[in-house]
């Protein structure tokens, strides 16, 4: 289930470690820590196996177009998909940053783009962690806590 989190086993294996936790809480700083840890082969592991930012079902032809350009010209180069959390962002507002920020990030050096590549990972992985944790305890009749309880509970960005 933390693979689905975030693709590199390294994280999987660092918040897994440390568990049983006291809290969500505990939980989501467990799993910040991990991603602060990843080395380059991991984040490149990880990156590898992110799933594509996608339009929301419904979107229109040429936006899609646009979108599959985008992101070819960005992963060729730089050799991953594009990732963001566009967590916090309206649904109708989400294509329109997604493609505004491919835009923004093509234009950035190789070294830098990592480096933002890596928080919007880490981002995806707390707020994918986030509903994982949320799906799990409505399944078990826990209360889970208010959505305005932590700053990383909206959905990730995929599907925008």
């Amino acid at each position: 289930m933390l693979l689905q989190c975030c693709g590199s086993p390294r994280w999987a294996q660092q918040v897994a470690a440390h568990r049983p936790y006291p809290d969500a809480g505990a939980l989501r700083a467990a799993a910040d820590e991990a991603s602060y840890d990843l080395s380059d082969s991991d984040l490149v592991g990880a990156l590898a196996v992110e799933p594509p930012a996608e339009l929301a079902d419904g979107a229109p032809y040429a936006a899609r177009l646009a979108l599959d350009a985008a992101r070819a010209e960005y992963e060729r180069t730089f050799g991953h998909s594009f990732v963001i959390c566009l967590d916090g962002h309206p649904p109708e507002e989400r294509a329109g940053q997604l493609m505004a920020a491919i835009r923004r990030r093509m234009g950035l050096e190789v070294e830098e783009e990592r480096a933002i590549s890596a928080e919007e990972l880490r981002r995806l992985a707390l707020a994918r962690l986030a509903d994982l944790t949320d799906r799990l305890a409505s399944r078990e009749g826990v209360s889970a806590p208010k959505r305005g309880d932590s700053p990383v509970r909206d959905r990730p960005s995929v599907p925008v």
